[in-house]
């Protein structure tokens, strides 16, 4: 089989995920290509421990990411760093000719983000793509088929979020991603939002305008020393997008949610899909249930209950009678990006990962979303 040789930089939660996913490779028995980690970096050492000792083929060990850049044999870097260190990480990644698969947003804003672009557009043998591993589920890859087949007919509504209750807790100690420094101004929409966009990008639904609420409810918490500092990234974000669909013949609203204050809401991403002909909808909160209305013809409206199992894009040993689950789907999503390095391109439209131009695209949005909260005006998206 095939080795990329994979460098990786930020080693925290999401770090272990992809490595854990390279362990279980074997999982996927017809791929022709696996990843191999060679090299770990993060400022925190102690993390690097778990790598170190799970992992054999590991040479390089560094808190210096232009270590890795550095090293000829790496072809591949996975990033996963606070959204300020995007745009002078990304762009040294993708210069030195290692293919990047980075974490959202693509930047810490839209000024970030556009060096980024114009990096990626000035090595175009990179490979470069964005995290976000929930379209991978069997049923939302059951619904992109129905895209695909022009299945629901004229679009009536779009609904698509990422809501879970990791800050319901106002004792919880700021992190990062409350930091406006770290996080941006964004604030759950660059945390949370490409994961809810991904689908609707990708099927071409690009919004017009947006009218965006966002809302900040804890705006003070403690820091590591006990002291109270203030929050000041949005905790909660509700968009209200017109999308212009000529194939659609005319405009259909769509919501984009994410909250990272969502009670009753471990960690739920979700799609609603309304036509004239068909109706689907799933959420990880029942991870097997799809969940499809077919009314063309004037039938009775039914929602019908589908039962889904280990349907996977990309084959898995696992019986297909079994559950799905959130590190099956960071296999697939690895699985693509592999395959997409071996092949060129997707497998299909929707089994690709996301591209740094819909990563762009949803820089366009949340800064709209920032325009409109101040302005409490519908904003037009460039």
């Amino acid at each position: 089989m095939k080795k990329i040789k994979f460098g990786m930089i930020g080693c925290g939660l999401m770090g272990r995920e992809f490595a854990s996913a390279a362990l279980r490779w074997a999982h996927l028995p017809e791929m022709t290509i696996a990843p191999e980690i060679v090299a770990v970096c993060d400022a925190n050492p102690d993390i690097l421990t778990w790598y170190t000792q799970n992992f054999p083929t590991i040479r390089l060990v560094t808190a210096d990411y232009k270590e890795l850049l550095a090293d000829p044999e790496i072809q591949a870097i996975y990033c996963a760093v606070p959204h300020n260190l995007h745009e002078q990480f990304y762009c040294d990644i993708i210069a030195s000719g290692k293919h990047l698969m980075g974490e959202k947003p693509f930047g810490i804003d839209l000024k970030a983000n556009v060096a980024i672009v114009k990096t990626v557009q000035a090595h175009p043998d990179v490979v470069v793509r964005c995290s976000s591993e929930f379209p991978f589920y069997p049923a939302v890859q059951r619904m992109a088929s129905m895209i695909d087949n022009n299945e629901f007919g004229k679009m009536i509504e779009v609904n698509a979020g990422f809501m879970h209750s990791s800050d319901l807790d106002p004792k919880k100690p700021i992190n990062w991603k409350r930091m406006i420094e770290f996080n941006g101004e964004y604030g759950c929409m660059g945390d949370l939002g490409m994961h809810a966009c991904h689908i609707p990008f990708r099927s071409g639904w690009t919004p017009k305008n947006v009218r965006a609420i966002l809302t900040n409810l804890v705006p003070e918490r403690q820091n590591n020393k006990g002291e109270i500092v203030p929050c000041l990234t949005w905790d909660n974000a509700t968009l209200l997008c017109e999308v212009d669909s000529s194939a659609n013949t005319g405009s259909f609203p769509m919501t984009i949610k994410t909250f990272r204050i969502a009670p009753g809401e471990k960690d739920t991403w979700f799609l609603e899909i309304l036509g004239t002909k068909k109706c689907a909808k799933f959420s990880t909160k029942n991870p097997k249930l799809l969940q499809v209305l077919n009314y063309e013809g004037g039938s009775e409206q039914n929602w019908m209950q589908i039962d889904m199992g280990h349907e996977t894009t990309f084959k898995s040993i696992t019986g297909g009678i079994f559950e799905f689950g959130f590190s099956d789907a960071i296999l697939q999503m690895w699985a693509s990006f592999l395959y997409e390095l071996e092949n060129g391109k997707p497998k299909n439209r929707f089994a690709g990962c996301v591209l740094p131009e819909e990563a762009a695209l949803s820089h366009r949005l949340f800064t709209a979303a920032l325009e409109s909260q101040k302005t409490a005006q519908t904003i037009a998206i460039d």
